[in-house]
């Protein structure tokens, strides 16, 4: 099937924008053109792409199908245009990040420091996600490479991990729960005391989920977030026993104190995940080797 880039050029406009206007304005056209291009492009793929009212424009199912593999393209031809760019200097251009709020503030923070002081002139553009979501972005080419919390089912043919690092998960408490300190603790103590955990479709949860697993408990949180900075603040004020990274703890001065877990709670790693085959911007290689 022999398509016109020029056709799936609008499509990805009207897709994006979910708007023939819109387009049109992008892609300095009319919106008449917009219009039979895209009737075109259903016409050569025998399939309707968008639901048309006089208020809106949707994708159909076939259309999203067909947008998120043209956004994939688009992503990757934007790359590689930024690749060209800096191949020869890095007096400028753009590092595009996707990592978790927790992972910028406790990892990621100083090496932001150090390279913009390094190279004041190339932007850094950080988008924050869960660890899944940061992989998905990465799938679909619109970022460089991510900071995750590693999945155990990495899918290795499409994703390269260029450095790892060790981290903890703990259950922590403030003084309000003083009795679960400097003793050991049982896991099946923890059901008399509300436990504070991040929210299902993270890889911190998977780690909880697998811990009481591992140990036939069937604990049930009673506080579920999206944000361990929350998980945080609220054992502070003695909400409960949260499950979090341990540099979380560590930060927060004496306020909080690590319960001694009877059972063994296995490391997990954090690592810089980036495309196969896929080869990165010079300004966004030159921060992976910053990190060594």
């Amino acid at each position: 099937m022999d398509i016109s880039f020029e056709l799936y050029k609008v499509f990805y406009y009207v897709g994006k924008t979910l708007s023939f206007s819109q387009a049109s304005d992008k892609l300095f056209i009319s919106q008449s053109a917009v219009s039979q291009s895209i009737k075109q492009l259903e016409k050569q793929l025998d399939c309707v792409l968008f639901f048309r009212n006089t208020k809106r424009v949707k994708l159909t199912h076939q259309g999203e199908v067909l947008f998120n593999h043209v956004e994939q393209a688009f992503n990757f031809i934007k790359t590689g245009e930024r690749t060209l760019n800096d191949i020869s200097s890095l007096a400028q251009g753009e590092v595009k990040i996707a990592a978790s709020d927790t992972i910028c503030k406790y990892f990621l923070m100083p090496y932001f420091k150090r390279f913009i002081k390094v190279y004041p002139n190339i932007k850094l553009h950080i988008t924050n996600r869960t660890s899944p979501k940061c992989m998905e972005l990465l799938k679909k080419g619109s970022v460089d490479f991510c900071v995750v919390n590693l999945p155990e089912n990495i899918d290795h043919s499409i994703f390269s991990i260029k450095n790892s690092k060790a981290v903890k998960d703990v259950f922590a408490a403030g003084k309000q729960y003083k009795e679960l300190s400097d003793r050991k603790v049982d896991l099946n103590e923890l059901e008399k005391y509300p436990l504070l955990v991040l929210e299902k479709a993270t890889v911190t949860r998977d780690y909880f989920d697998k811990l009481l697993r591992e140990n036939n408990l069937n604990l049930k949180p009673e506080v579920e977030l999206g944000s361990v900075e929350l998980l945080v603040e609220m054992t502070k004020i003695g909400l409960g026993v949260s499950f979090v990274p341990d540099e979380c703890v560590y930060s927060s001065g004496e306020e909080l104190f690590i319960l001694d877990i009877s059972q063994k709670i296995e490391s997990r790693h954090l690592g810089v995940v980036t495309l196969n085959n896929l080869p990165l911007p010079a300004a966004s290689a030159k921060f992976i080797d910053m990190m060594g």
